[in-house]
């Protein structure tokens, strides 16, 4: 069995975000694999425990997005593929370039997380199992493996849903599917020297309109510091007099 699991490069979940001049400012910053992706990887690594699998993990960002493909690597994944990318690109783009970059490749399962926590969009991995004609299943938390076919469980509405579909299919991975494992040492050591294969956007000889971004940002922002709360005295019909008078001068929301 041959699986893919897609993985992103975001900023550490500790990181405090500064804004300059309408751009998030990368300076002095963590990054760390996606802790969504870190299910998908974990899930792969244990399919490949328990009944043997080939496990290609791949991003697509930065030249040091590649520190995450380590740490994939050093989890128990077989391979990496980077698509070298400095310039940003929205989730239409990125599911193309993925695309490109497995190109006569293989796949059984496609695994990603459910979301990135930095745009939190969910959108690149369903977009990918879109292009490559597959289908797919998202927010998944239980996974299993029945010969050609797959039984999948996913939350829904505070109850679950039991899917079933045939291989290959694409899945994204819900907080719950599993806990993912810390890289030993040993596995350290070995990812340095697992095979990483690269790959530019000229590599790809993608279109001009593959690369056309089809959603901007606008702006970008903080929230504004909550101001201190009220506490209304008196009687109570004196509060609620009170409180609408609040809501319609201060909230303006009546």
């Amino acid at each position: 069995m041959n699986i893919l699991v897609l993985v992103k490069q975001t900023f550490d979940t500790e990181e405090k975000i500064v804004i300059q001049n309408g751009q998030i400012s990368e300076e002095n910053v963590e990054f760390i694999l996606n802790p969504y992706d870190e299910y998908a990887v974990e899930e792969a690594v244990k399919i490949k425990e328990d009944s043997g699998a080939e496990i290609t993990v791949l991003t697509v960002g930065p030249n040091r997005s590649e520190s995450v493909l380590r740490t994939a690597l050093a989890m128990g994944a077989d391979k990496g593929i980077i698509v070298e990318l400095e310039e940003e690109a929205d989730e239409y783009a990125i599911a193309k370039i993925i695309k490109a970059a497995i190109k006569g490749q293989e796949y059984d399962l496609v695994l990603g997380g459910n979301m990135a926590v930095d745009s939190g969009s969910g959108q690149v991995a369903i977009r990918v199992a879109e292009e490559l004609g597959i289908p797919q299943v998202a927010t998944i938390t239980k996974l299993s493996l029945e010969g050609s076919k797959a039984i999948v469980e996913r939350d829904i509405e505070g109850d679950v849903e039991v899917i079933e579909v045939n291989l290959p299919f694409l899945a994204t991975a819900q907080q719950g599917l599993n806990e993912p494992r810390y890289p030993s040492l040993p596995g350290i050591m070995k990812a340095k020297k697992k095979p990483l294969e690269r790959f530019t956007l000229e590599d790809l000889e993608l279109s001009e309109d593959d690369l056309a971004t089809r959603t901007t940002v606008q702006d970008q922002y903080l929230p504004p510091k909550k101001q201190a709360g009220k506490v209304l005295e008196g009687e109570i019909g004196q509060q609620v007099h009170d409180l609408v008078n609040l809501l319609r001068s201060e909230a303006k929301v009546v």
